[in-house]
């Protein structure tokens, strides 16, 4: 490892972080070549699982919300993922909903920096796009949505200040030339992509350009990279989980960089998060084919609309009204359609909502609720 990670300065009356330039000077070891390869490996698996999907929003749709939940949950948003989906499909949920609205912007925010990369790169204008996505309307909008932080920010615990915080990212008038030097890395590297990504991950973090949200949209641009450079065709590795599973070694991990110059450790650790989240996805995303295989198989024999099987792999829950509206079908039909899959065990009504009552694809959504297995240090 070289010696220069970042430099402590002083700026009116307190000392803030500048992380230099990447890339750093980058010691291959032997943990690392043989992380890299597992993450590597696994990553192809879930690609090909990802493009053998006949339709895109089968998984793509709950996993985009799962990593949602996840990124949100770091931030003290309280919303699940069954709360998130109950909500989207009219039911009335408990949750408060500033926390649905929070997550609900997670995802715009993610489907928005898809659907710009057709159009651009990663870069900074795109990190101002996707933060206004995710900063308007819910707690925190005050922070200047799009904007990058004018006055300083820090890190520490409630009460601290500027002299008695964990750490003081750049100040303001660092931004700029620390974000153009970010963008430039991550469009030039020569490194693979995960290095690169893990790399870029961290310095994001380092320079804090935001005075809120600068940790979801850190996360959200590990699963953009990926989709950008072709590692993956769809949003499949919710990342965050694993962040939010092993937080206290994710922040460790990242102040070792700060503080020690300890990117091996830092992009160990990051590399055997790609190899857990994407094997949990990879098994998740196999019960949930078989699952749907199954039900298919006796909805076929029932003589019902498979449609309606579609419709309940994008989202569990599922109204009456909603089930009508989107299959284009009568509302006495749409009825009898649940009701015979009630009856086979495929759904359950899971309470009455303003549209009709809601049902659920209750094994579905144990699949997708279930903890991930973290699988490291342990």
């Amino acid at each position: 490892m070289g010696a220069v990670h970042g430099a402590t300065v002083r700026f009116e009356g307190y000392s803030a972080y500048v992380p230099a330039p990447l890339p750093p000077d980058f010691e291959w070891t032997t943990e690392l070549v043989r992380a890299l390869s597992e993450a590597d490996g696994v990553m192809g698996m879930l690609a090909a699982e990802g493009a053998w999907l006949p339709n895109p929003h089968v998984l793509l749709r709950p996993f985009v919300r799962s990593e949602a939940v996840e990124s949100s949950r770091i931030e003290g948003t309280q919303a699940s993922l069954g709360e998130l989906l109950a909500a989207e499909a009219g039911a009335a949920v408990e949750r408060s909903p500033d926390d649905l609205r929070e997550v609900g912007n997670y995802v715009a925010a993610l489907e928005h920096g898809m659907a710009r990369l057709r159009e651009l790169p990663i870069c900074v204008r795109l990190v101002r796009e996707i933060h206004e996505k995710l900063m308007t309307g819910v707690r925190g909008h005050n922070a200047a949505p799009g904007e990058f932080r004018t006055i300083q920010n820090w890190i520490g615990r409630p009460g601290s200040t500027v002299t008695t915080a964990t750490y003081v990212p750049p100040p303001p008038g660092e931004i700029a030339p620390c974000l153009a030097a970010w963008e430039r890395f991550l469009n030039e590297s020569r490194y693979p992509p995960l290095i690169t990504i893990a790399m870029a991950h961290y310095q994001f973090e380092a320079i804090h350009p935001f005075l809120d949200g600068n940790g979801r949209v850190g996360r959200l641009l590990i699963t953009l990279f990926l989709i950008e450079k072709r590692v993956l065709p769809t949003p499949l590795l919710y990342l965050s989980a694993f962040f939010e599973a092993s937080r206290p070694e994710y922040y460790r991990r990242l102040r070792g960089v700060s503080e020690r110059g300890a990117w091996a450790e830092w992009v160990e650790y990051f590399l055997h998060g790609v190899a857990w989240i994407a094997t949990d996805a990879l098994e998740r995303s196999s019960r949930i084919r078989q699952l749907l295989q199954d039900w298919r198989k006796v909805a076929s024999k029932a003589k019902l609309d498979l449609r309606v099987l579609e419709r309940l792999s994008e989202n569990p829950f599922l109204t009456i009204s909603g089930a009508a509206e989107e299959l284009g079908v009568a509302f006495t039909t749409a009825q009898r359609s649940l009701e015979r899959l009630e009856a086979l065990g495929i759904v359950r009504a899971a309470s009455e909502a303003r549209r009709g009552r809601v049902y659920c694809a209750w094994k579905l959504l144990e699949v997708l609720e279930e903890p991930v297995r973290l699988g490291f240090g342990e």
